[in-house]
């Protein structure tokens, strides 16, 4: 689903009217998932200056197959009182439909990293205490502590093994760190031995604020 937006550019502040997806279906127009995996389907370039920029709006995707729904909800887009209509409609909706994983985040970012886990059969909830037991091993290491602030954000699981990789920025530019499929094991493990760790009900946020709470 499309809708028209004025958006100003960042670079010489002319404002444009663009096309924005606020709704994406991936089993009506499976094109779309590559386009949000690359964030191509997030960037415009500006007619005036050729600067490319990226689109802030509400959007919610949708994957019948993989059973998700993501909503992205970028700070401060919105009026409290709208947010909390479209959450309560939201909510409402998602009770009926079974075996659905909802989520919400607040940038685009987020959303590819959601898409990816899904896409990758893993679950995000022990992909977020991965994150969280290895920035808390890397900060032990000397001049480690700068990378619990970092936003690791998971690109991709392969090889025979099955590692899975994270990217994130440090010293300007980004950096990749590996880890072994046995650590989220070992996470995912917890969260079963442990029901009270989960995600709430509805279009929950599973980032590192909300593991964060189980380790203090």
């Amino acid at each position: 689903m499309k809708t028209n937006i004025i958006a100003k550019c960042s670079s010489c502040g002319e404002t444009h009217e663009i096309s924005f997806y606020t709704g994406i279906n991936v089993a009506e127009e499976p094109e779309l998932k590559n386009k949000v995996k690359d964030g191509s389907l997030f960037l415009w370039e500006c007619p005036h200056c050729g600067k490319t920029n990226l689109i802030s709006g509400q959007v919610i995707y949708h994957d019948p197959e993989e059973r998700l729904m993501v909503w992205l909800l970028p700070e401060g887009s919105l009026a409290e009182e709208s947010v909390r209509t479209i959450e309560k409609s939201l909510t409402a909706a998602s009770e009926t439909l079974d075996g659905y994983t909802f989520r919400r985040v607040d940038d685009v970012g987020s959303l590819i990293e959601k898409v990816n886990i899904f896409d990758a059969g893993l679950d995000d909830a022990a992909v977020e205490m991965v994150k969280y037991v290895t920035k808390m091993e890397m900060a032990t290491k000397a001049g480690g502590q700068a990378v619990m602030a970092a936003p690791f954000k998971f690109f991709r699981i392969e090889g025979a093994d099955h590692e899975l990789t994270f990217t994130y920025p440090a010293e300007g530019q980004m950096q990749g760190v590996q880890i072994g499929f046995n650590v989220y094991e070992d996470c995912a493990g917890i969260l079963r031995r442990n029901p009270s760790i989960k995600p709430s009900s509805g279009f929950s946020r599973v980032d590192q604020d909300w593991v964060a709470r189980f380790f203090r």
